[in-house]
């Protein structure tokens, strides 16, 4: 989908795993040409939203302190980097911003200071694994890097300027209801938590509910609904047997992506992924 007012300075204003920058060649060659509404159900650090620039898109991720980093660089860009110029890239420092979501008051934060934690720990944090525990609690260790770019204000207000230049409607909900109004001439994209390769290499701690079988498969029957009303969908996974044999009446195409986030540098490196496409592309240009 051609757009000519694209701002390449709006990009992920956070490091995610399983984040999609490298794969945009890949996902631009079979993105729809015209797209009436845009969704992204996971929407995660934003790269496809960013790369596409859609002048109408809907957006949701049930991780509701990502989802108020949105809301707050669309509403409250100047009070935001305001406070995140406040940070400092200390270990003790560090520990004690992690701690507040620990804290009887933590719910009495502004939105404001929830996103410019929840920035501010990404960019300083190891690895800049977002990762919470079972109690929804982030727990990700201090980085130790020199000199992290906690302020990036350039990219923050490019992102600010498409949110509002834009009719872009951001959500805190399941994907299910996030793609529930979508309709034929519209475009879904879904990369949610992808099926684990192995039994150790489950990474869904991005947020409490996790990501199982049982709700791969809930997105597979939401996959084949909104095929059967005509709708334009693609899907990210890991190419494992579990999903290919879920999507295997349709359009799978393999591509490789070099993963830097992982607790253990020997498990980085390229691995096998599948765009999933309920539409021949060829079709669509």
């Amino acid at each position: 989908m051609a757009n000519n007012r694209i701002n390449p300075l709006a990009r992920p204003f956070l490091k995610w795993a399983g984040g999609k920058r490298q794969l945009l060649e890949e996902i631009n060659t079979h993105v729809p040409n015209k797209i009436n509404t845009y969704y992204e159900p996971f929407i995660g650090a934003g790269a496809v939203l960013f790369n596409l620039q859609a002048k109408k898109a809907v957006i949701g991720d049930t991780n509701s302190e990502l989802i108020n980093c949105y809301h707050v660089i669309k509403d409250n860009l100047d009070e935001l980097i305001e406070d995140l110029n406040k940070h400092k890239n200390e270990k003790d420092y560090f520990y004690s911003i992690r701690e507040l979501d620990r804290t009887e008051n933590y719910n009495d934060l502004s939105p404001i200071i929830k996103a410019s934690r929840i920035i501010y720990l990404n960019k300083t944090c190891y690895n800049g694994l977002f990762r919470v525990n079972s109690q929804g609690q982030f727990n990700t260790p201090f980085g130790k890097y020199k000199n992290p770019k906690i302020v990036d204000e350039i990219v923050l207000k490019a992102v600010s300027k498409y949110l509002n230049n834009s009719h872009v409607k951001i959500q805190n909900c399941d994907f299910e209801e996030c793609v529930s109004a979508a309709k034929k001439g519209d475009f879904v994209y879904f990369d949610p938590p992808y099926d684990p390769v192995s039994d150790t290499a489950s990474f869904t701690g991005y947020d409490i509910n996790g990501f199982n079988k049982d709700q791969q498969q809930r997105l597979k029957d939401v996959f084949e609904e909104l095929t059967n009303n005509g709708i334009n969908c693609m899907l990210s996974n890991s190419k494992t047997p579990f999903i290919t044999e879920l999507y295997k009446e349709y359009n799978i195409i393999n591509v490789s992506a070099t993963r830097n986030i992982n607790s253990k540098a020997s498990k980085r490196g390229k691995i096998e992924e599948v765009l999933v496409l309920n539409y021949d592309p060829k079709n669509t240009k």
